[in-house]
Order: structure tokens, then C-alpha cells, then sequence
């Protein structure tokens, strides 16, 4: 047995539905004549709802990856130069890049019938970014065989077992695929409708899970907004509370500063009179030679 035969059938098997990977993946082992590759079929792991839509994306827009991964390439290699600004200006292209194909991938599993929830986008363009900034994630994510969803900053090593059904991937590109025009259906036999069936009911359970999971999310989220409101809303209470006292100080102020302006002037004329007085006596004495 060869990595090139299994990543052969593997190659196959990670381009169907997600709903028939198991059938198809346990009909692909029993019909296998080598033992030892009819086991490394059968262990084959079933992708994962994000990485299923990432080898779906890079199949059907296989053109649109090898450009936008030539692109993360240049990039890579243009960043070591680059001062403070120019790199935030990458940094923005390189999530417009990942923000776009995320698009695409959402488009695609949606034609498939399934809608990706906000968690699993943000997965899918979590591997996206890693691809960008990883050329071993790129190797991955090009290859088409993703079996989970991973993220990567290029600073360490990614570990490709544990991501990737066939680790033994390096130079492997997935084989494009163009979308199968609307067809008549072979109806296929109970033992395979039964476990598409299965599989169907995964699929949903792990769809609704994640669609509750999202749910108590956005709901966390008023839960946290609420109190931060009232919290608001009770300062503001506190402050209009503190600028009214402050605004009865003020008219208090007002009031005595009144009757202080009057005792002033009060005081000014009693100055005056007095100062009067002194310099009438100070002629008296200075007439009577004292």
C-alpha cells in the first residue's frame, strides 16, 4: 500500500456530500482488496461541518484558492520590509481576502441545502486566515482533506495529523469539481439509504446544536447588554439626582450672593460717611492749631 492509493480514494471520498461520506467511505473499504489500505479507508474521519465546507469550497473554486493563495504568498514574502502601516494595510487585505471566500463557501454549502451557522463561518475563515499566513496550513486547506477545523499564526508548527485525513499530504491538490447539473437520482439501496438517513440525522443534530449554541450566544449577549443598560440608566438617575442638589446649591448661592451685594453696598456707604467724618475733624483740628 501506497499514501498515493489512499490519498487517492480519500481524495474521492472528501468530495462527496456530507451525508453520504460514511456509506460511501465504509463502501470504498469493503470493496478494497489490500487489508492494510482497507483499514486506513475505513479509519478515514468524518469531516467536520467547517471543514467539510472548506473542502467543498476548494474544489469548486479551485481557481479562486490558487489565486488568493498566490496572493497570501507574495504577501508572506513582502511583509519582512514592510514598516507599521503597511502591515496593517495587509492585514485588512488579508481579512477582505478571507471575508470574501468565506462568502463564496457559505454560498456553495447553501446550494448543498445547508446553512452554515455563525460559528462555523467563523471557523471557516479562521482555516482561511491560517492558509494566509501559514504556508503548511495552505498545504492543508489546498489539499481538500481537512477533517477539523484549526487555526494558525505561522509561528509554530501545525500539527497536520490531527487536522488533515491523509498527514502524508505535501503536494496534494484537491481535484476541482464543477458543480453537477440537476440530474435524475439512482434511488440507492436500503443498507446506504439508511445510513444517509443516519448520517442526515447527524448532520441536523450537529446543526441544530450549533444553531443553539449560537442561540444562547446572542442571548448571553442581551442578557449582558440589559444589565449594562440599567447600570447606565442608574448612573444617569445618580447624576441627574447630583446636578439638581447642585443646581438648588446654585439658587441658594444666588439668593446669599444678593444679600451679600446688598450689605456691600450697605457697607460702601457706611465707608464712605465715615471716611467723611475723619476728614471734617482732621479740618477741625488742623483750624484749632492741633
Amino acid at each position: 500500500m501506497s499514501s498515493a492509493d489512499l490519498i487517492a480514494v480519500a481524495d474521492r471520498l472528501y468530495a462527496e456530500p456530507a451525508a453520504t461520506f460514511t456509506p460511501r467511505r465504509d463502501q470504498e473499504a469493503k470493496a478494497c482488496a489490500d487489508k492494510e489500505l482497507a483499514a486506513r479507508i475505513k479509519a478515514l474521519k468524518k469531516p467536520s461541518m467547517a471543514a467539510w465546507a472548506v473542502n467543498l469550497l476548494v474544489r469548486r473554486e479551485s481557481e479562486q484558492i490558487d489565486q488568493v493563495l498566490a496572493i497570501a504568498e507574495s504577501l508572506r514574502a513582502a511583509a519582512a520590509s514592510m514598516d507599521g502601516e503597511e502591515l496593517r494595510a495587509l492585514t485588512r487585505q488579508r481579512r477582505q481576502l478571507t471575508a470574501a471566500l468565506t462568502s463564496s463557501a457559505r454560498d456553495l454549502v447553501r446550494l448543498e441545502g445547508i446553512r452554515l451557522t455563525t460559528a462555523v463561518a467563523d471557523q471557516v475563515e479562521g482555516m482561511l486566515t491560517a492558509a494566509m499566513l501559514d504556508p503548511r496550513a495552505a498545504e492543508v486547506v489546498r489539499s481538500g482533506l481537512v477533517v477539523t477545523a484549526f487555526t494558525s499564526t505561522g509561528l509554530s508548527e501545525l500539527d497536520v495529523s490531527a487536522v488533515c485525513a491523509v498527514p502524508e499530504v505535501a503536494g496534494h491538490v484537491a481535484t476541482a469539481v464543477e458543480p453537477a447539473p440537476p440530474t435524475l437520482h439512482v434511488v440507492p439501496d436500503d443498507g446506504i439509504r439508511l445510513e444517509v438517513a443516519r448520517d442526515r440525522v447527524s448532520e441536523a443534530e450537529l446543526a441544530a446544536a450549533g444553531a443553539r449554541e449560537e442561540l444562547e450566544h446572542q442571548l448571553a449577549r442581551v442578557r449582558n447588554l440589559n444589565a449594562r443598560r440599567l447600570q447606565l440608566q442608574g448612573e444617569i438617575e445618580e447624576l441627574r439626582r447630583t446636578l439638581a442638589g447642585l443646581e438648588d446649591d446654585v439658587e441658594s448661592l444666588d439668593d446669599e450672593l444678593e444679600e451679600a451685594d446688598e450689605s456691600a453696598e450697605v457697607a460702601q456707604g457706611a465707608v464712605e460717611e465715615a471716611e467723611a467724618d475723619l476728614a471734617g475733624a482732621r479740618k477741625d483740628l488742623d483750624r484749632l492749631g492741633g
